[in-house]
Order: structure tokens, then sequence, then C-alpha cells
């Protein structure tokens, strides 16, 4: 189900008749005149700086979609929250105001609550299996974007690798009991503050556009993201130590406005796909090469890196977390994660 900036529901009658005026007001370009091939330029909005992975791989996928097309279809790219941040990022997509945005599996789960267990920490067994999982056309991304398109008017195009997310801070923390009463932030989605709350600490729900100044100010004295996150965003300069806790590999999940894809011609949808596929293989691939690396660079800037070699207990975080998981989601999610178990 979609949700207002108020957080109430929003009916599909309301929200076609907000799409109407959506495009009325200055979204004209965002559907094309008619779906012969004519030239359409499409708006994609995101949270992150275009340094980062996760920004690139929008421009990457605006000029791979730009041959594709033959020119037909141009993506203007919106960075840095630029048109809102996550959660009016996501409701932009559905209202149709843009037509692109990429965002986290538990930000999707906005739209569309089951979402969200795809960002369950410590679910997949490895790279391999998240990608697999995340195909678009896996039984359950397909099953899950079927449910999608209903409620919310949004389809996933693709997912990519974002890496696994790990704990900074500004001690040293080697087990759940370390992070009793420490503020650490979340991303402001249940399946995040649970993982937050699950490695001990309190969770502080906080919009990425906040969290170097949330950092500085002492608001929240932690966080957890990918190394390439960390690094691109030099929270080194706020951070002083690195723990490689691993608790959730993530996708970034792109998505398209419904009325948008189906205003498309075959030819063009079908260079949607071609650019998408590109996009999730090179962006998968730029995250895998640079995870060592990173972390490596993080070292070289001062920051402590403490894995099991160091005593990082990785168990007894795996332990708390799944604990507080199957409590608040066992039974939501339980037959969902058998879906997701059973692809190999």
């Amino acid at each position: 189900m979609t949700l207002t900036k108020s957080n109430k529901p929003m009916s599909a009658l309301t929200r076609r008749s907000a799409l109407s005026l959506g495009v009325a007001a200055g979204a004209v370009a965002l559907l094309p005149r008619a779906a012969n091939a004519q030239s359409v330029t499409l708006r994609y909005g995101h949270n992150n700086e275009p340094a980062s992975v996760a920004g690139a791989q929008a421009d990457w996928f605006a000029q791979a979609l730009g041959e594709a097309s033959g020119g037909d279809i141009a993506v203007q790219v919106f960075p840095a929250s630029q048109l809102g941040k996550l959660q009016e990022l996501a409701e932009a997509v559905s209202l149709g105001s843009i037509a692109f945005s990429h965002n986290t599996a538990g930000g999707i789960g906005s739209l569309y609550e089951p979402f969200a267990a795809l960002d369950t920490p410590y679910l997949y067994r490895d790279v391999d299996h998240l990608m697999k999982v995340t195909d678009v056309n896996s039984p359950v991304m397909q099953e899950l974007n079927a449910g999608l398109i209903a409620a919310a008017n949004v389809r996933v195009i693709y997912a990519h690798y974002f890496g696994r997310r790990n704990l900074t801070c500004n001690k040293a923390v080697l087990s759940p009991a370390d992070l009793a009463g420490v503020k650490i932030r979340a991303v402001p989605f249940p399946i995040y503050t649970t993982a937050v709350e699950g490695m001990g600490a309190v969770a502080v729900p906080v919009d990425w556009s906040e969290v170097p100044t949330a950092l500085a100010t002492g608001v929240v004295q932690g966080q957890e993201n990918p190394v390439n996150v960390v690094l691109t965003v030099k929270l080194n300069e706020v951070q002083s130590h690195l723990m490689l806790t691993g608790h959730m590999s993530n996708a970034e999940v792109v998505v398209m406005n419904e009325d948008a894809w189906q205003a498309l011609s075959d030819d063009q949808k079908a260079a949607v796909t071609k650019a998408a596929e590109e996009t999730r293989q090179k962006a998968t691939s730029a995250i895998l090469d640079k995870e060592e690396e990173e972390t490596q660079a993080l070292r070289d800037l001062g920051m402590t890196v403490i894995g099991p070699d160091e005593g990082l207990d990785v168990e007894a975080f795996r332990t708390s977390v799944k604990a507080l998981v199957d409590e608040r989601f066992g039974e939501k999610y339980g037959e969902l994660y058998a879906k997701i178990a059973a692809i190999s």
C-alpha cells in the first residue's frame, strides 16, 4: 500500500488522481506521447552521492538506456536527495512524479510490506545466492514484483549487489554487550531498526542525508553501511572504528513507475530490460571488486578495523540479531524465507 507523507494509506483512486495532477503539473516528460517509439525523457531521483557506486550506477543506467534505445529514451538523474529523502522518493515513483529511483528492499517495503523481507539480516548464504534471489526472473522476485505493482503502481526493473553492511562506532565493539545503551543510526524502516536493536544498540532512525551531521554532533554514536559508503562519504573523519559484522547483505533495488513502463513501446521496454541487466552486472562487479580494497583504504586513513581475527564475535551478533528477527518477522515472513532458502 502506498503511503502519503503523513503516513496515512493512499487509495488507488487518490494515487491515480495525484499521478494525473503530477503529470499535468510538470512531469509530462515522464511519459511518452505515444507508444510508437517517439522520444521520451524519464526522471531518476535518488539519495546517493554521484561518486558512490550506488550513485554512479544510476548514471550508468541512463547511459546504457540511451544507447540501447538508440537515443530514443533519455534519463535525467537527480542525485543526493535533490528530489526528496528515501521515503519521499519511494512515494514519488508510486505517484509518477518521477519514473525511476532506487532504494533498499526495506525502503520498497514501505510501498509493499513483504519486500522488506529481502533485507533481513543474515539471510543469504553468499553474494551469488543474493543475486539469484533478486534477479527479476526468480520466482521470489516475480511474486514480490506482482504484489508491488498491484499495491503501489511500481515495478522492480533490476537489483544489484550493494555490499555487506558493517558497523562503525567511536569505540571498539566486539559483541552485542558492548552496544548496550549506544545510539546507532538505523535506516528508518522496521527491518533495519530490528537489525540495530538485535545487535544490542539503541536504534535511532535517521535519513541518510542527515547522517554525517548526526554523527558529528553526537545525536548518534555510530551507524552501519557497506565500506563503499563509509569511504565515499568520508565517515572515517567522524568514526574511529569499523567492525566487520557483515550483518546484512543488501541489494539496491531500482524501481520504475508502472504507468511509465506500460506507456513504452515494446522496443522501448526491451531497451530498458537490456540496460537494466547491463547495469546490474556492472554495479555488482564494481562493489565486489572494491570491497577489500576499500576496507584497506579505510585502514590507511586511520580507522581501526576489527574482524574475527581481532576478537569480533560475529556468531554472537548473528545469534542475537536472528532471535529478534524471528520474534518480530518469523510468523509474517516465514513462508517467504523458506522460498528464499530454496533458491540454489
